[in-house]
């Protein structure tokens, strides 16, 4: 019996799945899981972020030809719909669906590194519209850092490097997470992995993500912008000293033995 962490990924849903499924089979430790991604890049690197076993499976659907029935399956996804969730159900021994706005966040976030880069703009892995480039006026007269994506176009890359004053590569994402005080980003999971490291994000909402992060955020005071608003971005900007932003907790090894307790692990 073999157990599997399924994580939607893919350049039109971004990566916060999969930083979230990496940080709960990390704090794992030596459980033998494989993590499922409906993405064939991010699985090819996935051992970079402390995942040892990844497959990319394309879609969904392709589930049941890497796992066998009775198999164990946490799954991290909104693409199914009742009649395949049950299924799913039906097919796995043990099946966990995550909520989308489950917390987890990996230990290397947690700290109070100093806070070298003021202000960062990241977007999101994903931006297959290049809905970045189109909202720029929503970044005007602030001057952030720039964060690049995992999924951008080498074309599109080039013309963001020369938009921004500085900027970092998609493998210096940790590393300028934890060094930014202000953090503007449109990626939820960046959104906690920025509190994790005592900054301060600003939440930008797009208008084809999820809301299930908005009571969240709004509990650990996080301010949400929406329609690109570069007033309310701004005047936020600038009282963002009297932001009483909350604390969050390391919350994997919760998730963990919630998960081992399920799996008889």
């Amino acid at each position: 019996m073999r157990t599997f962490y399924y994580a939607h990924t893919g350049h039109r849903i971004g990566l916060d799945r999969f930083r979230r499924g990496a940080s709960i089979i990390k704090a794992l430790g030596d459980t033998e899981i494989t993590m499922l991604c409906s993405d064939f890049r991010i699985a090819q690197v996935a051992e970079e972020y402390g995942v040892k076993n990844s497959v990319g499976v394309d879609v969904v659907r392709n589930i049941p030809q890497i796992a066998h029935h009775g198999d164990r399956i946490i799954f991290d996804s909104d693409e199914a719909n009742p009649i395949m969730l049950e299924d799913m159900k039906n097919f796995f021994s043990t099946f966990i669906h995550l909520d989308n706005d489950t917390v987890s966040v990996d230990e290397d976030f947690f700290g109070d590194e100093e806070k070298t880069i003021k202000m960062t703009y990241f977007f999101g892995d994903d931006d297959y519209e290049k809905d970045l480039e189109k909202n720029l006026s929503l970044l005007d007269g602030l001057e952030p850092h720039l964060q690049l994506g995992f999924y951008y176009f080498l074309d599109y890359e080039d013309m963001l490097k020369i938009k921004f004053k500085s900027y970092s590569e998609f493998e210096e994402y940790q590393e300028t997470i934890r060094k930014t005080d202000i953090l503007i980003t449109a990626s939820p999971q960046a959104v906690l992995e920025s509190l994790a490291s005592n900054g301060r994000p600003i939440y930008i909402k797009r208008e084809d993500y999820t809301d299930d992060y908005d009571n969240l955020f709004k509990s650990l005071n996080v301010p949400i912008v929406e329609n690109y608003d570069n007033q309310k971005l701004t005047s936020i900007v600038e009282t963002i000293d009297n932001q009483n932003y909350k604390k969050i907790e390391q919350l994997s090894n919760k998730i963990n033995k919630i998960i081992k307790e399920n799996f008889n692990l």
